[in-house]
């Protein structure tokens, strides 16, 4: 990420007034927002000093001995960079949000040394950039595609590396569709002959020896060539319709296969809808495209070019100039559609995002469809799914009515010569210039020259629907995943030693949620996590399964970097239960088994046991062959949750995850389960975080958490007899159950 940003001349020669000989440009950022105005400014960071400079002017400068405390703050509207001024707290600049927000976020540490002296240490960035430097919108997440720069040829070369495999099969509609159009100019030779020689006698010499003979050739020719064209229609559909099902799945795969190989922090900022709509209706759109349009679209071209090259050579030949009146129209149509292609463009990305709208609504609105209900909005739901296609609705209507108005009066302008040659053809046919043979000829290759010359008017929107859509494919592909393997990542059998040394992380790297948190982990020992929601206590679990990576410091398990591990390697040694349960719509067998899609009924049975499960999968309809439902609705919390312990400890995993293993269930239970967790955790690593301290009773220690920070760390007596937020939490919690 840029941290060093050019000074404009006006803007560098108020720098050199004001600044010292000794000084030297470390840092230069831009901020934007002065007094409610849109500025251009720069804030130069140097050895010595801030100077803030707009449009030329200085208009402020600070000496690092006497600023301190710097911090960046979301304001309303706007972020703004602060620094204490002799202690007091000053708003140094204002920009907007989230463009610059990381580059501030990194000038914070950067302030900090430079204040205390330590002009020698350098800050970088090797977060990439966020903004397209060309036009400063905003890339698409996690890639440097700029929906409004990319380049059509870069899409096509794109797509051109994904045929590879089918690229034989997808020529041949290629191929047939040229031999079909290819045809079409044949027959009207053959029309020429029959009406000149047979039909319209303009030879008064007597029909030639066996002339009805000669006549059925011709006729058969015609017929023949008709045939010969519609079979090879019907073999160009076919194999296109073999190959676009091929394409289309080898393309959904890799899309799906992309998806699951997305960071968290990727997947959990688009919606199931959104991501739904891609690879189906997307990937629709980009197979329609390779292999109905493009092989019509290339057809339609050499059919054009073949097509000139014949009315041309046969007006040459007859004198007449009939070929001025097909192009006459031609330039005024191309330099219509040129001006209007970016609004087509425009208003499909605009019903491409009223789509996307309505699939995360039905989306939403289905997986809630209990809560909807609980709460009596089913008429509100409807409303609002409605108000949601009904935008839908509007733009595909308005993108439709002006779609349907312009391009027909394109093709209706077009077809404008044709009139011009009926006319001047027929003057010429009086005249005795031109026969009716030739006229007929000329009109039939005029007409079959008017077909691709209409798909003129059709290529500029379904090129811009194709290139929206595949767009939407790339960003996905494209995207890069914050969390990859090395090149070549060790896999081995975990032992459970987990070592966090001076981890910082932060979602957003501005606001940090952990802030140099160090741990140390023995094999087989039980962790108790606790502290107020929003601590980080989910985040540190997450780091440690490595759903992220640490924005500094390491993790290491068995002394070996979580980095330097395969992914599927560590995960696939980890039993996790998480606060929210889902269970896939299946059985209760497969779900137990999913972590371990080969165990025996056997180890399904001991798992459910140890979940203390067995008895009520027992009592089911059909016991574990029963199917729980979409997100296992059709069990109680509790039961979903014993579920999911079940499937957490059937691989019998080193390290074991609870992340309110037992919020979901009844004392009772929650007795039982804690028993069979109690049993289970021996010579496991066991990370359990609960907001109920009684179920870490058992914890070998306790971590509290305190706004990013490791507060306390020991036994449950050691952090009883400190009396701090561990003490406090846990007479907190006495004293609700005494009231109750």
């Amino acid at each position: 990420m840029k941290l060093l940003f050019d000074l404009s001349p006006a803007d560098k020669a108020a720098f050199d007034a004001a600044a010292g000989e000794d000084e030297r440009i470390l840092y230069c950022l831009p901020f934007d927002i002065e007094f409610q105005t849109r500025v251009d400014g720069r804030m130069v960071f140097t050895n010595k000093s801030i100077y803030k400079i707009n449009e030329g002017k200085l208009e402020a400068k600070w000496d690092f001995s006497r600023l301190s405390d710097f911090t960046v703050e979301t304001l309303y509207g706007c972020c703004a960079f602060f620094g204490k001024v002799d202690g007091v707290s000053t708003r140094l600049c204002r920009f907007i949000s989230g463009r610059n927000m990381p580059r501030y976020a990194i000038m914070v540490d950067a302030c900090e040394e430079l204040a205390k002296g330590n002009a020698g240490k350098v800050f970088s960035s090797s977060e990439p950039e966020r903004y397209c430097q060309k036009c400063g919108r905003p890339f698409v997440m996690h890639t440097h595609i700029c929906p409004f720069c990319q380049s059509k040829s870069e899409t096509y070369k794109r797509l051109w590396g994904m045929t590879k495999g089918l690229r034989l099969m997808m020529l041949f509609p290629l191929l047939t569709a040229v031999l079909s159009l290819g045809i079409q100019y044949v027959v009207p030779v053959l029309q020429k002959i029959l009406i000149n020689e047979y039909i319209v006698r303009v030879n008064p010499e007597p029909f030639e020896e066996n002339w009805k003979l000669h006549m059925l050739l011709i006729v058969g020719g015609i017929i023949g060539f008709s045939v010969i064209s519609q079979i090879l229609g019907i073999v160009q559909s076919r194999v296109a319709a073999v190959s676009g099902n091929r394409f289309t799945r080898f393309l959904r795969t890799l899309l799906f296969e992309k998806v699951q190989m997305l960071s968290m922090s990727s997947v959990q900022k688009k919606s199931t809808g959104d991501l739904m709509g891609r690879i189906n209706n997307d990937v629709s759109v980009v197979q329609n495209f390779m292999t109905n349009l493009l092989p019509s679209y290339f057809g339609q071209i050499v059919s054009f070019v073949l097509g000139l090259v014949l009315v041309l050579t046969l007006d040459a030949k007859q004198g007449t100039h009939m070929s001025l009146f097909i192009f006459l129209p031609i330039p005024f149509v191309i330099l219509f559609i040129l001006a209007f292609r970016r609004m087509m463009r425009r208003l499909n990305i605009k019903s491409w995002q009223k789509g996307r709208r309505t699939n995360q609504t039905l989306q939403d609105l289905l997986s809630g469809i209990r809560v909807i209900k609980t709460y009596g909005r089913e008429k509100a739901a409807v409303d609002e799914f409605t108000d949601c296609t009904a935008q839908q609705a509007r733009q595909n209507e308005k993108n439709a009515k002006l779609f349907d108005t312009v391009f027909p009066l394109l093709g209706f302008a077009l077809r404008s010569g044709s009139y011009l040659i009926m006319w001047y053809g027929n003057v010429q046919l009086f005249n005795g210039t031109l026969g009716v043979g030739e006229l007929n000829q000329f009109n039939s290759y005029a007409s079959i020259l008017y077909a691709p010359l209409m798909q003129i008017t059709t290529i500029p929107r379904n090129i811009s629907a194709f290139t929206t859509s595949f767009g939407k494919v790339m960003e996905i592909l494209e995207e890069e995943p914050e969390v990859s393997d090395i090149a070549k990542p060790q896999h081995f059998t975990l032992k459970g030693n987990v070592s966090v040394k001076h981890v910082t992380f932060g979602y957003e790297s501005s606001n940090p949620v952990l802030r140099d948190v160090s741990l140390d982990v023995k094999a087989g020992e039980m962790i108790g996590i606790v502290g107020h929601s929003g601590c980080g206590k989910s985040t540190l679990i997450n780091l440690i399964m490595r759903m992220y990576d640490p924005t500094e410091g390491s993790i290491e398990i068995d002394g070996v970097n979580l980095k330097e591990i395969g992914q599927q390697s560590l995960r696939s040694q980890m039993g996790v239960v998480l606060q929210e349960t889902h269970l896939f719509s299946g059985s209760v067998r497969d779900n137990i088994r999913y972590a371990m899609p080969y165990a025996t009924d056997d180890e399904v049975i001991r798992a459910a046991r140890a979940a203390n499960a067995h008895d009520f999968i027992m009592n089911l309809p059909q016991g574990y062959n029963t199917i729980v439902g979409e997100k296992g609705y059709s069990l109680s919390g509790g039961e979903r949750q014993r579920v999911a312990i079940a499937r957490a400890l059937i691989h019998n995993p080193p390290i074991l995850i609870l992340d309110e293993a037992t919020a979901a269930l009844d004392t009772e239970t929650e007795k039982q389960i804690q028993d069979a967790i109690d049993q289970l955790t021996t010579n496991r690593t066991t990370f359990a975080i609960a907001h109920r301290l009684s179920t870490l009773r058992n914890a070998d220690k306790i971590l509290v958490i305190d706004h990013g920070h490791i507060a306390e760390f020991g036994t449950h007596l050691e952090l009883l007899n400190q009396r701090g937020i561990y003490y406090k939490l846990v007479m907190a919690q006495t004293r609700a159950a005494l009231e109750k």
